[in-house]
C-alpha cells in the first residue's frame, strides 16, 4: 500500500505517520491529496522504480553499503519503459563500477526476474 501527498508517494507506514502529525494539528482529510495523504495502490506500473518521497528519512528505508539511507521500494510493477530504465541503469552502474549504487543494491536484487544482461559477455562483445 502506498500514500500519495503534495506531489510525492509514501510508503505505508510514512505515510500513516504524515496523517498522524496532520490529525494531531486537526487537519482533516479533505479528499485532496494537496491536504492530506490519499491512499494510492501500488501496484500500478510506473516507467521507473518508485521509492519513498521521505527518503532518507522514510521508516522502511533501505540502507546502501557506503551508508547512505533512500526511501524503500513504493510498487515495483514496471512498464516495458521502466524495464529497460532498469536495465539501462543497472548496466551502467556495473560499467562505472559503482557497487553502492541504488540500481546495483536495490533494484538489481528486487528486479532480479529482468534479464540483465551478463557483464562477461558485455566485455568481449
Amino acid at each position: 500500500m502506498a500514500y500519495t501527498y503534495q506531489a510525492d508517494i509514501y510508503c505505508d507506514q510514512c505515510g500513516r505517520e504524515i496523517m498522524s502529525m496532520l490529525d494531531a494539528r486537526g487537519q482533516e482529510d479533505t479528499g485532496d491529496s494537496d491536504d492530506y495523504p490519499q491512499w494510492a495502490s501500488d501496484d500500478e506500473e510506473t516507467d521507473c522504480p518508485q521509492h519513498c518521497g521521505s527518503g532518507e528519512e522514510c521508516l522502511d528505508y533501505a540502507l546502501l553499503s557506503d551508508g547512505t539511507k533512500i526511501g524503500c521500494l513504493v510498487g515495483t510493477t514496471l512498464t516495458s519503459e521502466g524495464v529497460e530504465y532498469v536495465k539501462n541503469a543497472v548496466a551502467e552502474s556495473h560499467r562505472l563500477g559503482e557497487v553502492a549504487s541504488v540500481a546495483i543494491e536495490v533494484w538489481e536484487k528486487e528486479f532480479s526476474w529482468i534479464d540483465f544482461p551478463n557483464e562477461e559477455e558485455d566485455e568481449d562483445d
